[in-house]
């Protein structure tokens, strides 16, 4: 096979005509040539940090929309099913990911439970960690218990000598991490970290070494804060998605859309390719052609440099996509879950108020971010009057029910999402998964939360008879339909909680984010209102003696 274009020579900084010999899917031969084309010929995308799970497909499905969009291989942490279903859930994704060309380089979730504050459905032991890097994983995923390398917990530290061992990377996980503490925790072995959200905190990592993974996903999106670093700091910079949704990623793309930001920002494509190719092929040593003689033939052909709009894609050789059509078949779709938990009644949500006029600790979630604060409520609800949303205020219930176990609700109160009516509600509930909800009343969020139980998974939103549902039966996370499918009923649920105020550009993955007991500040999950600062529970009322 002999493909032709300008080719897009990201080592020599150069671009040429060329002829692209390719046999037994590798390159064999590149030929300049003197001709004119009219395409251009480039290495194949890497996202450097995906949860393929929150894009709320399996891999193979994920794949089926990545890859038109250029991208040919993702580091993966498949640690949202493995909070679910430990070790088989990544063994899972493993499998499914060998039904489709896209290279998928799997971690081993470090941390799972992400942490014993909250009731999840999966372990991933020491030995397990062992067995999966037997079995082909990449590198140890994010180290979010920073506490734990500081401190030298012997668990953690059993996983991070596994790591070292084996000889593979380690991913970080620590938003506003610095000084003497940082110091400790890259002294552990740790590479990277995509939870940078400041140009401050970035470069203090990167002068510790590390690399710095750009995030351009649905909800956390830091380039606009990062993007200089591409200048500034080349070596130490990747580019990644971490969380991306179908919708996001049929209408705007996925690497490919942070590629378009940084040519419209006045960086060349040398320089983004540095950061969106180059560097995770390199830190993490992955089997990915380059564009160079004997190099696996992954790449693809753009109709422009300006608009970076791919009409091919290749990967080992063989032609995968054409004109933003897939030329491979997609398999069916297994199925596994873990999900055990009963319906509700509006009783089960009431809340009445410890003593007159008490103060109340409420979310402040924050659009855009993980981290979230928190806001004093002054109430003037006296003793044991129930407490209900304060629509006035933006003050609305949110509860967590624990899916794995039965157990009474988890019950809190956040601010910012703004919705005047309704409610709505997820299984997808970072990081174990459990079913959160923000509502307006009991009767609307009793309906939401009781429709995903039903369908054991899904995301859902009501308002007063009418009810939306995207129903997510694999491991209560990921559908079986397409990602177009998936996407269509994801845009017609945003769209529906528009109309009842949410002006958040990603509402319910900002709302996956609020029982994340890791990131700053304060959360919410199936045992209490969490104060990750202090890593301790909190009371919900502020009691003066």
């Amino acid at each position: 096979m002999i493909v032709s274009g300008n080719l897009v020579d990201v080592h020599s900084q150069e671009i040429y005509g060329a002829n692209i010999i390719i046999e037994n899917g590798c390159i064999q031969e590149i030929e300049r040539t003197d001709l004119g084309y009219n395409n251009f010929i480039l290495p194949g995308l890497v996202d450097a940090h995906v949860h393929i799970e929150s894009s709320m497909m399996v891999p193979s499905r994920f794949a089926a929309m990545v890859v038109p969009r250029g991208t040919v291989a993702v580091v993966s942490d498949p640690h949202e099913i493995a909070n679910i279903l430990g070790k088989e859930g990544v063994e899972y994704m493993m499998k499914d990911a060998e039904k489709v060309p896209l290279k998928c380089f799997f971690g081993v979730p470090s941390c799972v439970p992400a942490t014993d504050f909250e009731t999840s459905g999966g372990v991933i032991n020491v030995e397990d960690v062992e067995s999966l890097f037997k079995n082909g994983a990449k590198f140890l995923a994010e180290m979010m218990n920073y506490p734990g390398v500081i401190y030298g917990d012997s668990v953690v530290k059993s996983k991070l000598d596994i790591a070292k061992k084996y000889k593979k990377p380690i991913d970080g996980h620590a938003p506003g991490l610095l000084g003497d503490d940082l110091i400790k925790y890259v002294q552990g072995g740790i590479s990277t970290d995509h939870e940078c959200s400041t140009l401050d905190e970035a470069l203090q990592k990167i002068k510790l070494g590390m690399m710095i993974q750009i995030r351009e996903g649905s909800a956390a999106r830091n380039f606009e804060s990062l993007h200089s670093l591409i200048a500034s700091h080349p070596d130490n910079v990747m580019v990644c998605t971490d969380d991306s949704h179908p919708d996001l990623i049929r209408n705007k793309g996925h690497i490919d859309r942070i590629i378009r930001l940084g040519l419209e920002k006045g960086y060349s494509i040398f320089q983004m390719y540095k950061a969106a190719v180059l560097n995770p092929v390199m830190h993490y040593d992955l089997p990915i052609g380059l564009l160079r003689k004997g190099d696996p033939a992954d790449f693809i052909v753009v109709d422009s440099l300006d608009n970076f709009n791919v009409i091919q894609t290749f990967i080992d050789g063989k032609e995968v996509v054409r004109e933003n059509k897939t030329l491979f078949k997609l398999e069916e779709i297994s199925q596994v879950n873990n999900f055990n938990c009963s319906l509700l009644q509006a009783n089960d949500l009431k809340i009445v108020a410890p003593v007159d006029d008490c103060k109340v600790r409420v979310i402040e979630a924050d659009d855009g971010e993980l981290l979230t604060g928190q806001y004093i409520w002054e109430s003037s609800y006296k003793k044991d009057e129930e407490i209900v949303s304060d629509l006035d205020k933006d003050i609305l219930k949110i509860v967590v029910v624990n899916r794995y176990v039965k157990s009474k609700p988890s019950i809190g109160f956040i601010r910012n999402f703004k919705l005047n009516s309704g409610a709505i509600a997820s299984s997808v509930a970072h990081d174990s998964h459990n079913i959160v909800a923000i509502g307006c009343d009991d009767e609307s969020l009793v309906k939401v939360i009781n429709s995903i139980i039903t369908e054991k998974g899904g995301i859902a939103t009501c308002d007063s008879d009418e009810l939306l549902i995207l129903p997510l039966p694999i491991a209560g996370i990921m559908s079986d339909q397409s990602g177009d499918d998936i996407a269509t009923r994801y845009t017609q649920l945003n769209e529906f909680v528009a109309k009842l105020g949410v002006d958040l550009k990603a509402p319910f993955m900002t709302l996956a984010f609020m029982s994340l007991l890791v990131i700053p500040q304060l959360k919410i999950g199936n045992r209490g209102l969490f104060d990750v600062s202090t890593f301790t529970f909190t009371d919900l009322f502020i009691v003066d003696e």
